[in-house]
């Protein structure tokens, strides 16, 4: 079973002293609310009733926020206009913001001026709001298959949410919810009253992806990387395989696997797996053929007695990929030219005794074997 869990919203609620009969307090102190939502400040406040035999009377009220010094009523700024209003009701008010920009974000104090010469006062240290965009995320641990949907803004009222599956309204009003979990579903959800707003919904991987870093195919001691992709959210880990044996050994746990200087037994079948807390997928497999100069090169005689009429062959044997072109040389003569690696004598004769040997050649170097001497001897040695 699926255990999904929402949390949005966190109110803090205190309360400051009354000093000399002269206060304000708050509820709450701190305040995060969503972009484009709208926001409640409350206050209440005090004074002494007399000063001097004069009898205090509050004649101006506002609220104010960024700075103590020369304050600015929010009704006068510009940033605010047609966004805010004021309640009161005798010594408690209300600040209401309507659609709360980033900008927003700031400490929110209330200031009341009364009919005598000192008789101002601003409550500290305020109501701190905190306004970011709507950005619900499902957070996954793949331990017990535990979901949270999370926001900048936490609130204890869980109950707010609809949770989405498969982009299908599934279950609202509740903060913890048990199902079923397959391979192909994707979760995701939205604070009520913000459905056009859901979080990015999790899944496992749709796909995985192996590819090399180039088109070309790589040369011998180069630099090869390969790259595996795919579409997973959380997003994917990975895990790089050579597909050679039935229990094919971890290469690399990185999202690309770099050979920093490939060699020639590096050749062969490539796959990636991504995986994250949902499922896994596992990608095509990627071909790495390296190309190589002829390397390893020699000439073997067919056979150790070579008489006069026998058939005899020549091999140059090599290692190379792409294959190699050949050069056949006797005493440093050229005598043949071509794509086979054997240099043939249907009918061998005295003649053809010598010093053989053969160049193997490629687009990627040449290199030559070293000499063999065919002697030749006579069919008949004399009466």
């Amino acid at each position: 079973s699926v255990v999904f869990l929402c949390v949005l919203v966190n109110l803090v609620f205190f309360l400051f002293p009354v000093q000399n009969g002269w206060g304000v307090t708050y509820s709450p102190t701190q305040i995060c609310a969503l972009k484009g939502s709208t926001v409640e400040i409350h206050c209440k406040y005090t004074h002494s009733h007399k000063k001097g035999g004069i009898t205090i009377k509050v004649e101006k009220s506002f609220w104010f926020a960024k700075t103590d010094e020369n304050p600015v009523d929010l009704k006068t700024e510009e940033q605010y206009a047609g966004r805010v209003e004021y309640n009161c009701d005798r010594t408690r008010c209300r600040l209401t913001i309507r659609d709360v920009k980033k900008s927003d974000s700031a400490v929110y104090k209330f200031r009341f001026e009364t009919n005598t010469h000192d008789g101002s006062y601003t409550g500290k240290p305020g109501v701190t709001l905190n306004v970011t965009d709507l950005d619900p995320k499902v957070y996954v641990s793949k331990k017990n298959f535990h979901f949270k949907c999370l926001s900048k803004c936490i609130t204890p009222d869980l109950s707010s949410y609809v949770w989405y599956k498969n982009g299908h309204k599934f279950n609202e009003g509740t903060y913890a919810y048990s199902d079923k979990f397959e391979n192909k579903d994707s979760v995701s959800c939205a604070v009520k009253g913000y459905e056009d707003f859901p979080s990015p919904p999790v899944y496992a991987p749709v796909f995985s992806s192996a590819s090399l870093n180039s088109s070309d195919n790589p040369v011998e001691n180069s630099s090869v990387t390969l790259s595996c992709t795919s579409d997973a959210n959380p997003a994917a880990n990975y895990t790089w395989y050579k597909n050679e044996t039935s229990d094919p050994q971890v290469l690399s746990k990185e999202l690309q696997l770099v050979f920093s200087s490939i060699k020639s037994s590096d050749s062969g079948e490539y796959y990636c797996v991504s995986e994250n807390q949902l499922g896994r997928r596992t990608s095509n497999s990627i071909s790495v053929d390296v190309k190589y100069a002829p390397k390893c090169v020699s000439v073997t005689v067919s056979t150790s007695e070579i008489t006069e009429g026998n058939s005899v062959t020549l091999t140059c044997s090599n290692d190379a990929n792409p294959a190699a072109s050949y050069t056949w040389y006797k005493d440093n003569q050229t005598v043949f030219e071509g794509q086979k690696g054997t240099y043939d004598f249907l009918s061998i004769r005295s003649e053809d005794s010598g010093m053989y040997h053969c160049t193997a050649k490629n687009h990627y170097g040449w290199i030559n074997s070293s000499s063999v001497h065919v002697n030749v001897e006579c069919k008949y040695k004399g009466f």
